[in-house]
This record gives C-alpha cells, structure tokens and sequence, in this order.
C-alpha cells in the first residue's frame, strides 16, 4: 500500500512540476482582469547536499520557495524536505563544480516521489549525457536524500 501511496504522490509532483513550468499558448497577454507579475523576486542560493555527502548549489527565485526554503534551514519545517526540479545541462557560474544545474523556474520542494526522477548529485553528473530519456524522464529530477544545509550569498 505504501508503493501504491509513493507511486501516486510522485504522479502528483511530476504532474505538479509539469503544471508549474507549462507556458501559456499565448505568452505575452494576460485577461483583462490578470494583473500583470511584480517584477522578478532577488534570488536566493541555497546549498544542498544527499546520501554521498555531496554539495550541489541551487538558485530559487520565487518567494514562497525562498521562505520555504529558508524555513527549513532554519529547523522551522519539516514539511516538503527535498528538491524537485527540472535539470539544465550546462554548467552555472553560481554551481561550477557540476555540468548540470536546477532550472530556477522549475524548482519546488516535496516530500515523496516517482524513482524515476530520483538520483543523487554524483549519479546525475555521471550519467548526464542520458539524462531525458528512460534516465530522468522530461529532465525532472528529484533526489529523494537531498536536504538543504545552508543559504550562501549570491555569488
């Protein structure tokens, strides 16, 4: 039962992820009614790590990620622990060390998912050139040990 529940709840993110990051078919133009979006939030970086004890930087540019993300650095939650997101193969002048990064627009946080987006830092770095295919379907990776240690300035 607990698979069935883990299975779903990874639908669920994927789902939600793939809603998050889907662009309007006619971007550009909002309702009469939308009021049009604040200017972008500052980011924030956070540094996380996984299961190897590896550190990996990501960058999070909406707010409500930001002060959940500050929240749980800060021992206030421990709703939503792990880093969902879509992966962009190149490197990122704020994550150096990796070939890849979190694509900031698609980053959230989650408490369970699918086993096909999970994989640790290392792991993602070693098999990039597959990533996308049956290795980390759509990109979407979500490293089930991974926690953030720490804010870092922005670079």
């Amino acid at each position: 039962m607990r698979r069935v529940f883990t299975n779903t709840a990874g639908l669920a993110a994927l789902g939600a992820l793939a809603f998050a990051t889907a662009q309007p078919a006619q971007a550009g133009t909002l309702p009469a009614h939308q009021p049009a979006r604040a200017a972008a939030d500052t980011p924030a970086y956070f540094e996380m790590t996984d299961v190897t004890r590896e550190r990996f930087v990501i960058k999070l540019t909406k707010s409500e990620d930001i002060q959940h993300a500050r929240a749980l650095v800060n021992g206030e939650t421990n709703d939503r622990p792990h880093v969902i997101t879509r992966i962009t193969k190149r490197q990122a002048d704020y994550n150096p060390r990796w070939s890849y990064h979190a694509n900031p627009d698609t980053t959230q946080f989650f408490d369970q998912a699918f086993e096909v987006c999970d994989a640790t830092i290392p792991y993602v770095e070693d098999n990039l050139d597959e990533a996308g295919g049956p290795f980390l379907p759509g990109l979407v990776w979500c490293d089930w040990t991974s926690r953030l240690i720490r804010e870092i300035p922005a670079p």
